[in-house]
């Protein structure tokens, strides 16, 4: 069974940084692609980064290009925001995907393995 756990969450305060990780404790990650998703109170599940692990190549939300950066060790996939923003807040969740290919391939549709998430709150 396909299992991802977030760590790295918590309370940042503006302009700060946070390393959100996600492990892949029961296969490899070879083949797949690794999503970040967000999903903040009253709002729709939101894709913020991926990448696909067979060419590297990553995908960036408008919302967080130059800001969050997500790179792959291993087994593991992590994502860092640098410069938070008070619209950053929200669950976040890592998944995983065979379906790597396609313009939509970083939408959360297309995800069918989904760690628990971890919080990330910006405040002053």
């Amino acid at each position: 069974q396909v299992q991802l756990v977030e760590s790295g969450g918590g309370s940042a305060q503006p302009g700060t940084s946070l390393r959100l990780s996600c492990a892949a404790s029961t296969f490899t990650l070879d083949y797949y692609a690794i999503g970040w998703f967000r999903q903040a109170p009253g709002k729709e599940r939101e894709g913020v980064s991926c990448i696909r692990t067979s060419d590297s190549g990553t995908y960036y939300a408008d919302s967080v290009k130059g800001r969050f950066a997500i790179s792959r060790d291993k087994n593991t996939v992590y994502l860092q925001m640098y410069s938070l923003k008070p619209e950053d807040p929200a669950v976040y969740y890592c998944a995983a995907t065979w379906r790597t290919s396609g313009g939509d391939w970083c939408s959360h549709v297309r995800y069918d393995f989904w760690g628990r998430g971890t919080q990330v709150t910006v405040s002053s």
